[in-house]
């Protein structure tokens, strides 16, 4: 198959066109070419703009079998990529996320037809408000346009090397040095962490089986617990924890709340991969997961991270609860 990979360079999309490449295919990236450039030699690479609407270079290209469109937020980047592509793509597959699905209501084991929050269209600032809502309109405008041949993939809190987001690496590191472990939830709240390289097998196996509809793309291979992927991730570093429940106050942590992983609503991390599992996509074992990104992050030099405790907040929360 030709395929268009707009993004591709990152995270998820990096996963995506590694598979895509492996698997025979024939590959087009479309992005500002700033980042990621001694990626995919291998790849014919387009530059544009979503943010200012360039989309010259698109319109001057071919036809492909399929568009995966990895960095789309707002409905007027999906709308505009459409528009340039015309009648010259066979298959739209949209990234989306779990975040378009109403809370209330949601079931543990949902499937791809619980509800979703309204759409959103009269901003593009992605936030915690807005985020769901801007992808569901996203989704919408593609089915609108593609019908039968458009393919949604909502994962999950994706992980793996080279995940710029630093919620599970988070829990990888910081279970890797042992000891009390101070979790600021409960440790049975259900986990949904899928393995990137997942993603990326289930998006083309899609493409390939010429699949429509929604699928959530969420793992890993069994059910598991905050607890119990803390545990993982210490067995894995060969070291041992001692998970410390805690509660938190404004001062402990800047941006609370938030913290990596913990999750109020515990059915949004209990959706189903059934209907993924059954079009193809694989279940890395989250002990593979684990140890994967443990060696990436040691290899990068375990740079400052973005989420979690620092050693100081911690043992400053620790301090408050007896041993």
């Amino acid at each position: 198959m030709r395929l268009l990979i707009l993004g591709g360079t990152a995270f998820v999309g990096r996963a995506i066109v590694a598979d895509a490449l492996r698997s025979g295919h024939e590959v087009t990236l479309f992005g500002r070419g700033k980042t990621g450039n001694d990626l995919f030699p291998e790849a014919e690479r387009l530059i544009g703009d979503r943010d200012t609407g360039d989309y010259d270079a698109l319109r001057a290209a071919g036809r492909w079998d399929a568009v995966v469109d990895v960095s789309g937020y707002v409905p007027r980047h999906v709308g505009q990529a459409m528009d340039a592509l015309g009648d010259r793509a066979g298959r739209y597959l949209f990234i989306s996320s779990g975040a378009v699905y109403a809370l209330d209501g949601l079931a543990p084991d949902s499937d791809e037809d619980a509800a979703r929050v309204p759409p959103v269209r009269d901003t593009e600032v992605v936030g915690g408000k807005t985020y769901g809502g801007l992808k569901v309109a996203c989704e919408d405008d593609v089915t609108a346009r593609y019908g039968e041949r458009a393919t949604v993939a909502r994962p999950g809190r994706v992980a793996g090397p080279y995940d710029p987001f630093d919620a599970f690496t988070y829990w990888v590191r910081r279970a890797a040095r042992g000891g009390r472990v101070a979790v600021p939830g409960d440790p049975a709240q259900p986990v949904q962490v899928v393995d990137v390289r997942d993603v990326g097998r289930l998006v083309v196996r899609l493409l390939e089986d010429e699949r429509g509809g929604a699928f959530h793309a969420v793992g890993p291979a069994e059910p598991t617990t905050l607890g119990g992927l803390i545990r993982t991730c210490a067995e894995v570093a060969g070291s041992e924890v001692e998970l410390v429940p805690v509660e938190l106050a404004p001062e402990d942590v800047p941006g609370w709340p938030g913290f990596p992983l913990v999750r109020p609503h515990w059915p949004s991390s209990q959706r189903s991969p059934a209907k993924a599992r059954a079009a193809g996509m694989p279940a890395t074992p989250l002990a593979r997961t684990a140890a994967d990104v443990l060696a990436w992050d040691r290899e990068r030099g375990r740079p400052p991270l973005t989420e979690g405790f620092t050693e100081e907040q911690e043992a400053r929360v620790l301090a408050r609860v007896t041993p």
